[in-house]
C-alpha cells in the first residue's frame, strides 16, 4: 500500500513537473517565416521569405524558388529549390546583393539554375527562423541554421551514384575555387543591383567535412564538387563570409560555425531568438493570435541589418557601402526609413534600445563618409522613396534618452540633409530650394510633389525638436515655422490635400482618389493624414474636431474607387486596397497606417479602439497569405506588434504611444535595468475591444496616450474592456496626445 502511495505521489511530481515545463513554451515555436510568401508582382501577401538567421545578422539564408535575379526569391506556390542562398535582400523591389548559394544535386550533373530545382512539397518542408529544413520528392534532404555571418548545412542523399552539390556566385564577374588541400572553396561575389563602390565584394568560405572525389567550373561563376557517400549518409557543410576579406571571413569562420553542427548552431540561433522574442511577452488570445504575434515579432526584428564584423581584437569594423573604405565602428543597412520609421525603429527604443544605439551611430557614420545620411539603404544609398526620415529615428531616440552618437555632428548632418540633394533624389532633399522659396513642393515640377512637403514639414519638426533639446534655439525656431508648411497644400474648397505649381495655382481637375502625381503610393485620401506632428492644427483646417471625425469616418465608407493616374496601370498596392472593401482605408501600405490612431487626437477614441480590433483580426494571419500588402522590412508587423499590445506611436519625436485597443489579456514588456511594464486587459475579447475604465500604476487613467517614460519606468496600465464603447472617456482637451498646435 505504501509503495502505490509512492508511486502515485511520484507520478504526480512528474506531471506537475510536466505541466510546468509545458507552460514555458518556447517563442519561437510559434514563429512561421513562411507569413506573406504567397506573393506575385501583381498582388503582394507580404512579399516575404522565410529568413533562417538571428536577430539583425549579416547574413539571412533562404530557400531559393526564382531563378536568378528575381527579387521574388522565394514563393509559396512554386513547387522547385534552386538553390539555398545566403541573401541581403530586404525587398523584391530593392533585390539582393553579395549573394551566393548552395546547393545539392542529385543524379545527372546540372549547374544552370534555370535547369537544377528540385522538386518538393510543403508537406516536407519546416520552416523555423533558427532552421530550416525539407526533403526534395527525390529522397534529397537538406536543413541548415544560420549565426550572424556564417551557417552550417547537412545534406543527405538517397543512393551513392551522383551526388554533387553546386555553388552558384551569380555572374556579375564572381568567381569560385576548389582548394584541394584544404577541401574548401573560396568564393567572391560582386553580385549588387546598385548602391555599392566599385570595389564591393563578399568573400566567402564553404568548407566540407567529407572528401570531395571531382571538381569543376563554368563560365557562369559556378563550380560543382563530388562526393562518393552511402545513402542516407550524413555530410556537414559549413560557410562563412565577409565583405572585408577572404581573412575576415576565415576569421568569422573560425569564430561562429568551425567545428560546430547543425544542431549547436541551431540551439545557439533558437536561444537568441527566444531571448529577444521574450522580451515581449504576451498571455491570452487565440494560439493563432498568438503565432501572428510572434511572426510579427520575427520579421521587426530581422532588419536593419548588421553591416558590421569584428576583427582579431574583437573590435566591430566595417567596409563601408558609401566609400569603399574600411572602418572603425558599427554601421547597419538594408532599410527603407519612409517605412520602418514610423513603428520598427521606435519599437527599437522602446524593448531594444542597445540596437537602437548602435543604429544611430551608424548614421552619422554613414554621413561622415558620404555626405548625407540614407534614407534607403542597401547596402548603399539607393533610388527609392522620399523624405528625411533619418531625422526622425535620431530625434525619436535622443528624446528617448538614447545618446550614443555626437549630437553637434548629428545636427550638422539633419541641417545638410534638409539644405542639398544628392546625386539621386531619395538622398537629402530633393525639390528643397523650391521649400525654402515656396513654403511648400511644386508640381508638376517636381514629382510626388504634395508627398514631400508633407514629408518635409514633419522632418522640420523633428528637426526642431531636437534643437530644442540640444540647446540650439535659433535653429529651433526656425525649423518650427518650417513644421506649419504642411498647411500651404491643403485645399480649403475640396477639404483635402492637393498640389499647387510653382506660381501658387491649384493642380486642375481634383480627384481625391487618383493616385501618384503629386503623391507617392498612394492618393489624397491617405496623405491627407500625414501630419504627424499636429493633429491639432490639421482639425483646424479641416474645421473642427467633428470635421475631422466625421472625415475619417467616411474613409471607411467611401466606394474603393481609384484612379490610377501617373502609374498608369494598377500598381499592387491598389489592387490590395481594393480586395480590402474597407472603403480608402489602403493598410498595406504605410501613409495611411497610423489614421486610425487620430480618433483619440478628435475625443472619439473608442473609433480608434474599434478599428484597430478590426484590423487586427481581418488583415493579419500567420499563413502564407498573412500580410494585406508588403511587409516592408518590419513596417507592417510592428504596426501589428504594437497595436496588439494596445498603443501605438503615432509621431515617433514625441516619446509618446496613442492607445488603441489591446488584443491580449496581458503583456509584459522586459526593459532595461530589470523593470517591467504590465498591460492588463481584463475581459478582452473577439467582442470587448472598447475601453471601459483604465488605471495606471492604481491611479485612475483617462488619457488617450501613455508616455514613453512612463513605460521606462515600469508599472501597470489595467485596462477594463467591454463589448460596448465608453464615450465620455478620454475626450476632454487634456487626454488627446501631443500635438505642435494643442
Amino acid at each position: 500500500m505504501l509503495m502505490k502511495k509512492l508511486i502515485c505521489f511520484f507520478n504526480l511530481c512528474l506531471l506537475l513537473v510536466s505541466c510546468g515545463h509545458k507552460s514555458q513554451v518556447s517563442l519561437v515555436s510559434l514563429v512561421n517565416p513562411l507569413m506573406g510568401t504567397e506573393s506575385t508582382f501583381e498582388f503582394s501577401h507580404g512579399n516575404t521569405y522565410p529568413a533562417v538567421a538571428v536577430p539583425w545578422g549579416m547574413n539571412f539564408w533562404s530557400p531559393q524558388t526564382g531563378e536568378n535575379g528575381s527579387g521574388w526569391m522565394y514563393t509559396y506556390k512554386d513547387s522547385l529549390i534552386r538553390g539555398f542562398r545566403q541573401t541581403h535582400q530586404p525587398s523584391p523591389w530593392i533585390n539582393d546583393y553579395g549573394t551566393f548559394s548552395i546547393m545539392p544535386v542529385w543524379g545527372e550533373l546540372t549547374m544552370d539554375n534555370q535547369k537544377r530545382g528540385m522538386r518538393f512539397s510543403h508537406e516536407n518542408e519546416k520552416a523555423a527562423p533558427d532552421c530550416y529544413q525539407v526533403k526534395f520528392d527525390n529522397g534529397v534532404s537538406t536543413a541548415l541554421s544560420a549565426t550572424s555571418r556564417g551557417a552550417v548545412f547537412e545534406i543527405t542523399y538517397p543512393s551513392e551514384e551522383g551526388q554533387y552539390i553546386v555553388v552558384d556566385a551569380y555572374q556579375h564577374g564572381g568567381s569560385v575555387v576548389w582548394n584541394k588541400e584544404e577541401n574548401c572553396i573560396y568564393g567572391i561575389t560582386h553580385y549588387n543591383n546598385g548602391g555599392v563602390p566599385e570595389n564591393f565584394a563578399n568573400y566567402f568560405i564553404i568548407e566540407f567535412d567529407k572528401p570531395v572525389v571531382e571538381s569543376g567550373t563554368d563560365e557562369n561563376s559556378c563550380a560543382y564538387v563530388k562526393f562518393q557517400l552511402e545513402a542516407g549518409e550524413k555530410m556537414t557543410v559549413r560557410t562563412a563570409s565577409s565583405f572585408i576579406s577572404h581573412d575576415q571571413a576565415r576569421l568569422n569562420f573560425n569564430r561562429e560555425v568551425a567545428g560546430r553542427s547543425l544542431a549547436e548552431v541551431s540551439a545557439e540561433a533558437k536561444k537568441i531568438w527566444n531571448d529577444q522574442l521574450g522580451r515581449i511577452q504576451v498571455e491570452g488570445g487565440t494560439h493563432e493570435q498568438q503565432k501572428t504575434f510572434y511572426s510579427c515579432l520575427y520579421r521587426t526584428l530581422l532588419f536593419p541589418r548588421e553591416f558590421y564584423e569584428f576583427d582579431s581584437d574583437n573590435k566591430p569594423v566595417y567596409y563601408s557601402p558609401y566609400d569603399g573604405q574600411l572602418h572603425g565602428g558599427y554601421m547597419y543597412t538594408d532599410n527603407g526609413f519612409w517605412d520602418t520609421f514610423r513603428a520598427v525603429h521606435p519599437l527599437f527604443t522602446l524593448a531594444y534600445p542597445e540596437v537602437s544605439g548602435r543604429i544611430m551611430q551608424s548614421l552619422v557614420n554613414a554621413y561622415d563618409e558620404s555626405g548625407f545620411m540614407p534614407e534607403w539603404a542597401s547596402p548603399g544609398h539607393r533610388g527609392c522613396m522620399i523624405g528625411n526620415n533619418s531625422i526622425s529615428l535620431l530625434t525619436d531616440a535622443w528624446m528617448k534618452g538614447i545618446r550614443t552618437f555626437d549630437k553637434d555632428k548629428a545636427l550638422e548632418a539633419m541641417l545638410h540633409q534638409t539644405q542639398a540633394r544628392g546625386e539621386i533624389a531619395s538622398v537629402g532633399r530633393d525639390g528643397y530650394e523650391e521649400y525654402d522659396r515656396l513654403g511648400y513642393v511644386p508640381y508638376p515640377e517636381v514629382p510626388e510633389a504634395t508627398a514631400k512637403t508633407l514629408e518635409y514639414a514633419y522632418a522640420d519638426w523633428c528637426l526642431a525638436r531636437f534643437a530644442e533639446a540640444t540647446g540650439n534655439q535659433e535653429i529651433a525656431k526656425a525649423y518650427y515655422k518650417k513644421a506649419q508648411n504642411y498647411r500651404n497644400l491643403f485645399y480649403p474648397e475640396k477639404g483635402f490635400m492637393w498640389a499647387r505649381d510653382a506660381n501658387g495655382k491649384w493642380r486642375d481637375n481634383f480627384d481625391a482618389t487618383e493616385w501618384g502625381g503629386p503623391f507617392t503610393e498612394g492618393c489624397s485620401w491617405h496623405w491627407t493624414w500625414s501630419v504627424f506632428h499636429d493633429p491639432e492644427g490639421l482639425s483646424t483646417l479641416l474645421g473642427g474636431h467633428e470635421q475631422m471625425a466625421e472625415r475619417l469616418d467616411s474613409m471607411f465608407t467611401a466606394p474603393n474607387t481609384f484612379n490610377y493616374g501617373t502609374y498608369g496601370f494598377v500598381i499592387h498596392e491598389i489592387a490590395e486596397m481594393v480586395a480590402l472593401n474597407m472603403g480608402q482605408y489602403a493598410h498595406g501600405n504605410q501613409p495611411v497606417q497610423h489614421a486610425i490612431y487620430l480618433y483619440n487626437y478628435v475625443g472619439q477614441p473608442w473609433k480608434a479602439q474599434y478599428h484597430t480590433r478590426n484590423v487586427l483580426n481581418k488583415l493579419y494571419n500567420s499563413g502564407p497569405q498573412g500580410y494585406c500588402g508588403d511587409e516592408d522590412n518590419g513596417q507592417t508587423s510592428a504596426w501589428y506588434v504594437f497595436t496588439a499590445l494596445g498603443f501605438y506611436p503615432v509621431c515617433p519625436g514625441a516619446s509618446e504611444y496613442v492607445l488603441g485597443s489591446p488584443l491580449f489579456n496581458k503583456a509584459t514588456l522586459s526593459l532595461p535595468g530589470g523593470k517591467q511594464f504590465v498591460i492588463h486587459a481584463e475581459n478582452a475579447s473577439e467582442d470587448n475591444c472598447y475601453i471601459r475604465s483604465a488605471t495606471l500604476n492604481g491611479k485612475n487613467f483617462s488619457h488617450n496616450f501613455l508616455k514613453h517614460e512612463e513605460l521606462m519606468q515600469g508599472g501597470e496600465l489595467k485596462l477594463i474592456m467591454d463589448c460596448v464603447p465608453d464615450k465620455e472617456r478620454g475626450v476632454k482637451p487634456e487626454d488627446a496626445p501631443y500635438s505642435y498646435n494643442k
